[in-house]
């Protein structure tokens, strides 16, 4: 595995202040966000688009200071009923369009989320009942979410972007490993994860089964946090709508790696990761409130090296050495 940044969380230095602040940490790899639910402050999409010497320039930036492109990141809501969808779909197909001038095989991304049919504003369904959910959830995901994404993926396909890492968040119709692969299963192996676990933490999942759900299907990995808030849980539950601005009121917050869970669930999680077959890049996002945003990336890089894997491993060379080469691994894992 490799460590990367959403520079994103560097949001308030310039550019070229931002990618010292991430050589000097050691963070070998980025991620720009495009636009969409992004400001996208350090790069422009348009002019990338349509400039070859800045995309030169932009590349001559990452390669004077020893750094790599990991992805493009275009989370939004395509699927929102209003202009605010269309809007999110063309920056979306542009992001796929630069990701090939760039040689990048892997967006980062979310589902969106429809509304119910003749709806203004997208509408997340997240129970049974009343009974008429099942209709709304059912329109949702045959209407428009899958031949939006059926089409998408083509498109990705043919601009040689063979990775589309959805993020499972909140106010998405994919949330979860079971949404997750059900519209991998629809679309195909180029739709896999993103695999944040800030998210999955706050919704009660078992982080670490989620990550076993969805082995070969981890494209990417945003390594983040989420402290529960005990003292505010029994009055809001985990369903809440306090401002991030209000940490102290709010049942949940993201925060820096190892002040959420502890160091020995991380342990697990990386190990977690290694048994589903991911070796990618581990792309920090910094949205502790709490917390000096260069100081938490010291913290999260150290944490990283001290629990994460970022060797491959030689096992199966081992045991070609000691057992022969005809020798199942799989068999004694």
């Amino acid at each position: 595995m490799q460590i990367g940044i959403n520079t994103d969380g560097l949001a308030t230095l310039d550019i070229d202040t931002m990618l010292d602040t991430v050589r000097d940490l050691g963070i070998e790899y980025v991620e720009f966000s495009t636009g969409n639910w992004s400001t996208a402050p350090h790069i422009d999409l348009d002019e990338l688009l349509r400039s070859e010497s800045a995309r030169a320039q932009l590349t001559e930036k990452l390669e004077s200071r020893g750094l790599k492109l990991d992805a493009f990141n275009c989370s939004g809501n395509p699927l929102h009923p209003g202009p605010e969808g269309k809007e999110h779909k063309e920056v979306t197909k542009k992001t796929i369009e630069l990701a090939e001038m760039f040689g990048i095989n892997r967006l980062v991304l979310m589902s969106g989320c429809p509304g119910a049919p003749g709806d203004s504003w997208p509408n997340w369904i997240t129970v049974a009942w009343p009974p008429y959910t099942a209709d709304i959830l059912k329109y949702q995901w045959e209407d428009v979410l899958l031949p939006y994404w059926t089409e998408t993926v083509g498109y990705a396909e043919r601009h040689g972007v063979d990775q589309l890492a959805f993020e499972m968040h909140g106010h998405q119709n994919v949330y979860s490993p079971a949404t997750l692969l059900r519209l991998r299963e629809a679309c195909g192996p180029t739709v896999g994860a993103n695999f944040d676990p800030s998210h999955l933490i706050w919704m009660g999942c078992d982080v670490l089964d989620s990550v076993a759900q969805l082995k070969g299907a981890i494209h990417h990995v945003h390594a983040k946090d989420t402290r529960l808030e005990k003292k505010n849980l029994g009055r809001n539950t985990v369903l809440e709508t306090a401002s991030f601005a209000d940490p102290e009121n709010r049942s949940w917050n993201f925060v820096t790696m190892g002040y959420g869970m502890d160091e020995t669930f991380w342990s697990a999680f990386f190990v977690a990761l290694r048994r589903a077959e991911f070796d990618g890049v581990l792309s920090i996002e910094h949205e502790d409130m709490l917390i000096d945003p260069i100081e938490a990336l010291e913290k999260t890089v150290s944490l990283i090296k001290r629990t994460g894997f970022l060797k491959p491993s030689n096992y199966a060379a081992t045991v070609a050495r000691f057992f022969g080469a005809d020798v199942d691994v799989e068999s004694l894992v």
